[in-house]
């Protein structure tokens, strides 16, 4: 079996490929394992490494060394390689797929990393051809969720920070648009604060507004916040970034589901796991048992 290290230098604060190599030796050298490290130097090419790696047809496991958005890099580049097995060696600001584990912090022992078990996990496939494993979003959401990479940088600024200081800006361009909106057959015509296409749970560093979502069970969990004023968004965030929709009926709809289309009235910011894209009309399906993620022992 191959071992490949896939580091995004721009992830975080700072590069860590030194520290990474340090760790990797640590590990590594008492067991008499060899391993591969693999630096990028542009945004996307952790996902042509990856698919690289996946292409020699050796059974291989491929660490994604940096943040959420280096982990759907590598994730997009081996889907539907079975040979190869994903896990995320964390190294950004927020880190959220991980934090559906019981101990999110293991995944920094390499050793730990080493003796893993591993499941098959569901993607989230937008528009045919780009793959999400943890969540999605369009609307207000996604604007901060896209715009947050320049603010993260600044000096003091924490992943959670850098989300606060993106909602801010956002919060005073405007908080709803015009949509069309299918959800499993289910028609919805008109303005929508935001969408959120859940796989995994957490996500801008703290917000979980999904608690019970999982990424095994071949079903979406889409949540839909209908417009709603400044004020009240005010008064209600906080019960969406700790899961409690249930408790704004009124204003939060829940689906369980395999597919969700949506139309807009201009180009507009998709959120894939941090990631941007733009679009008029976007697709998100289920791609139930997708990608081999392997994980420390005992989480």
């Amino acid at each position: 079996m191959k071992h490949i290290f896939i580091v995004n230098p721009a992830a975080g604060k700072s590069d860590r490929t030194a520290e990474y190599r340090k760790m990797i030796e640590a590990a590594f050298a008492p067991r008499g394992l060899s391993y591969e490290l693999l630096v990028s130097g542009a945004p996307g090419e952790c996902r042509t490494l990856a698919r690289q790696a996946a292409q020699s047809g050796e059974e291989v496991r491929l660490y994604a060394c940096g943040g959420d958005g280096t982990l759907n890099e590598v994730v997009n580049g081996v889907v539907g390689y079975d040979n190869a097995a994903v896990t995320h060696f964390p190294g950004g600001s927020g880190n959220d797929f991980i934090k559906i584990f019981s101990d999110p912090a293991a995944f920094r022992s390499l050793p730990r990393l080493l003796d893993a078990e591993e499941a098959t996990f569901d993607l989230i496939r937008c528009n045919g051809q780009n793959y999400a494993v943890n969540i999605c979003s369009m609307g207000f959401d996604a604007r901060i969720g896209t715009e947050i990479g320049r603010y993260k940088r600044l000096p003091l600024v924490s992943g959670t920070g850098a989300y606060l200081l993106s909602t801010g800006v956002n919060f005073i361009r405007g908080i709803h648009e015009h949509y069309v909106v299918d959800v499993d057959g289910q028609h919805f015509d008109g303005n929508q604060t935001l969408m959120c296409i859940a796989n995994g749970r957490y996500y801008g560093g703290s917000f979980n507004p999904v608690p019970d979502a999982e990424p095994d069970d071949g079903l979406l969990d889409v949540l839909l916040v209908r417009d709603v004023s400044r004020a009240t968004m005010l008064r209600v965030i906080g019960k969406y970034k700790a899961g409690h929709y249930a408790q704004l009926p009124e204003l939060i709809r829940h689906f369980r589901c395999r597919r969700v289309h949506i139309r807009c009235d201009r180009e507009s910011e998709i959120n894939l796991d941090g990631e941007l894209m733009m679009s008029r009309d976007v697709t998100f399906e289920i791609a139930p048992q997708s990608i081999r993620f392997f994980y420390p022992r005992g989480l």
